[in-house]
């Protein structure tokens, strides 16, 4: 097969499967979802089967224990995060207020100082303005993200089929792996196997790494905020936390909302505040050179603009669907523009040798003088003749 074929083959199953992907976006997210928790338990399966435990029991355990974990903290957390969310979403514009009052009492010396008198007022009616927008817009979006929460919980609800979805791909998932293994074509087969290689080690470097340290610092958060004596500590912690999974995101978010509510909470006892500052200050270096390193390291490959690009893109066209399968996908892609990278590099196309740049042309040698009493070289017409006339 030609190499123009084997595109349009390639570029035309591409197509067939966006194309599904878009047209039964609404019913494949329990699915998906199945196939990410198996992907995620894979190798618990494996490590006790290799302890002597057959893969259906192995299974069939690991499942229970995951179901009964879910739902228990579905029972204890959600009702605490239900009443935090609506006593925070009430108190906003108080909060609001409260910070552009002390903005303005704290801030409006040093700005009549150096802007003239009329320069606070303005100062504080762009403030007003300001927080009013951020406040009306910090709204919407606490309500969009909990009608969105609403359609989790009801995709939870959904238990029945994610879990047998996740049961009968976690028992047979090597077999599955060895069926497709089977499929590759042979002249190619080596490549496409050092690419699911790095694919699965991107993967999963980054999900079961990021979603340990999503889980270690949204605890650590809550529970810090919690023992400060902040409003909505368990609240704002949690959030920061499942954030952390979109890089620098969940840390500003935190940072903001904490200090935000500790001004407001503790003016003016600078400890307490300090103290709120310093959860997140401690949560962020503990990530950076622990946790990270440790959990994540360098297994990853994707970088944070292309992590956030993928995740806001898939995340606005198919929802809490597109956000399962913009991690993948991101990983995937830059594996395959590594290696479409190194290839270059290694082909004529990058290696071959520079052309020599055409040479001017010497300019021609003067004739030599010529010798004294000699009759200059003159062209001359030849006569022609009669017969030639």
């Amino acid at each position: 097969m030609s190499f123009q074929r084997q595109l349009g083959f390639w570029l035309t199953a591409l197509v067939i499967a966006v194309l599904a992907l878009v047209l039964l976006r609404g019913i494949l997210l329990p699915f998906v979802a199945g196939l990410v928790l198996a992907y995620l338990l894979d190798p618990l399966a494996d490590r006790l089967q290799r302890l002597g435990i057959a893969r259906l029991p192995a299974t069939l355990a690991i499942l229970c224990v995951f179901v009964l974990l879910l739902i228990l903290g579905l029972v204890v957390i959600v009702p605490v995060l239900v009443n935090q969310l609506a006593a925070f979403v009430a108190r906003m514009p108080e909060t609001v207020s409260r910070l552009q009052q002390l903005a303005v009492e704290h801030g409006g010396p040093l700005i009549e100082r150096f802007g003239g008198a009329g320069a606070l007022h303005d100062v504080e009616s762009s403030l007003g303005n300001l927080m009013t927008q951020g406040a009306s817009w910090l709204g919407a979006f606490l309500q969009s993200l909990w009608s969105g929460g609403q359609a989790i919980v009801g995709i939870f609800s959904l238990l029945v089929i994610t879990p047998v979805v996740a049961f009968y791909l976690l028992v047979d998932w090597d077999r599955m792996v060895a069926k497709v293994d089977s499929w590759l074509p042979r002249r190619h087969v080596e490549t496409i196997r050092m690419l699911a290689s790095e694919m699965d080690h991107a993967i999963a470097g980054f999900l079961r790494g990021q979603a340990l340290v999503c889980l270690i610092l949204g605890t650590f958060y809550a529970v810090g905020l919690t023992i400060v004596g902040l409003n909505f500590g368990t609240l704002i912690g949690l959030v920061s936390g499942l954030l952390t999974f979109i890089p620098y995101v969940g840390s500003l978010t935190g940072l903001v909302l904490s200090g935000g509510v500790a001004i407001v909470q503790f003016w003016p006892d600078w400890p307490m505040i300090a103290a709120t500052f310093a959860i997140f200050f401690i949560g962020q270096f503990v990530e950076g050179n622990i946790l990270s390193p440790k959990l994540v390291g360098d297994a990853v490959g994707v970088h944070p603009v292309w992590l956030m690009f993928a995740l806001l893109a898939f995340g606005s066209l198919f929802g809490f669907l597109g956000l399962l399968l913009a991690v993948p996908i991101a990983a995937s892609i830059g594996v395959i523009v590594r290696f479409a990278l190194r290839q270059y590099l290694t082909s004529p196309l990058y290696d071959a040798p520079a052309e020599p740049l055409p040479s001017e042309p010497l300019p021609a040698e003067p004739l030599p003088p010529a010798p004294v009493g000699a009759k200059p070289l003159v062209a001359t017409a030849r006569p022609r003749s009669k017969k030639n006339a």
